[in-house]
């Protein structure tokens, strides 16, 4: 693979896998495991796109398994977020560092509801 992850497929770099966003079972969402960084942003776009795509009214963002996100990649899922028609999505158990920077940045953003790990 060439560092950049095809959306549900895993992220890599020369150290093996950073990244690995696939489908949730049984409610319309995704769950990822890894970093969301510099390294992974593309793979983590490609997943936020597809969810977009799929989503109706609300949509799961699964991230027990992220250690670290950074802003441009809590960026991408607000924005993903803020360009939906309808709904919200519920991101659930993200690393502590997500909904500091939401806040900091997108306070009064509705469309985004985090359960805390």
């Amino acid at each position: 693979m060439d560092g950049t992850g095809a959306a549900g497929g895993p992220a890599r770099t020369g150290g093996g896998v950073l990244l690995d966003v696939g489908p949730l079972s049984g409610r319309p969402g995704i769950r990822a495991s890894g970093e969301i960084n510099v390294s992974t942003r593309l793979s983590w776009e490609n997943a936020l796109t597809e969810l977009s795509r799929q989503h109706t009214d609300v949509s799961y963002v699964e991230l027990s398994a992220v250690r670290f996100v950074d802003v441009a990649g809590v960026a991408a899922l607000a924005v993903t977020a803020m360009n939906l028609p309808v709904g919200r999505v519920v991101v659930e158990r993200p690393p502590p560092q997500l909904p500091r920077v939401l806040e900091l940045f997108w306070p009064s953003l509705h469309r985004i509801e985090v359960a805390p790990r």
